[in-house]
């Protein structure tokens, strides 16, 4: 049996999703980062430990990632987080679930806050960026980049060392997605689990993060020399590690 599947919404649009199903059990969401797909070592930890514990598991690929329908640079953060939403009503359902964001993902984890409300039991972000499109790429652009993103929609833009083709289009729906300024009063465990040789995002972000959670038990757990990714055994140890205390507050 293939350990990936496809759901279909439309006669064009179909996602690729691994999950762990339970008919009446905690789920684990996991939602990956920018240009990510579902066959990392982050999504394959965490499904080990949902069977490990006999909890529900799901993540996805979004539109234009991996091997899901649709083309990336037409894709966006309103596009991704309608995605989430969609697969989480489909295959989660009624069950409560914990959502851990990693890197956008994190993003779009709080962007199912309005929709799931006290269904969400817990949340982990993991090199948190929310908001990343302006404060961690925009801003910091060169004039030139700036101005070809404007003139032909879209341009290729190295950060890290890795490529990424960035649409105008992305940016602007980037500007309306802003939550750094929401208050989320769901008294619920919140920990961001952050890197400190994180090259992409600082550590800042997962501080922003954590500070929109007014009445959440909040944690930040810092990894000593930790990358953006933080997909080593040790560094997935620590987020299992992290993931196994809030499901203790629950219980």
């Amino acid at each position: 049996m293939k350990k990936f599947k496809f759901l279909k919404f439309s006669k064009t649009k179909k996602l690729r999703y691994w999950d762990n199903y339970f008919k009446e059990k905690l789920y684990l969401v996991f939602l990956p980062g920018f240009m990510s797909d579902i066959e990392g070592k982050k999504p394959k930890a965490l499904i080990k430990f949902a069977k490990l514990y006999k909890l529900g598991f799901l993540t996805l690929e979004y539109s234009g990632h991996g091997k899901s329908s649709g083309i990336f640079t037409k894709g966006n953060i309103s596009i991704w987080t309608e995605d989430a939403k969609k697969m989480i009503k489909k295959i989660v359902r009624k069950n409560n679930f914990i959502l851990i964001g990693s890197s956008m993902g994190a993003w779009i984890a709080i962007n199912q806050f309005k929709y799931f409300k006290s269904k969400i039991k817990g949340f982990i972000g993991i090199g948190a960026a929310p908001e990343f499109l302006t404060r961690l790429m925009w801003k910091k652009f060169p004039k030139k980049i700036k101005n070809e993103i404007k003139r032909k929609g879209k341009a290729t833009v190295v950060n890290d060392g890795s490529e990424f083709p960035i649409s105008y289009q992305l940016i602007k729906d980037g500007r309306s997605n802003k939550v750094f300024r929401k208050k989320i009063n769901y008294k619920i465990p919140v920990t961001m689990v952050h890197g400190t040789k994180d090259k992409a995002v600082p550590v800042s972000s997962s501080r922003l993060t954590l500070s929109i959670f007014k009445k959440s038990k909040k944690r930040l757990v810092l990894i000593k020399n930790g990358d953006h990714s933080l997909s080593s055994n040790n560094h997935l140890k620590i987020i299992l590690k992290e993931l196994k205390r809030i499901i203790k507050n629950l219980v």
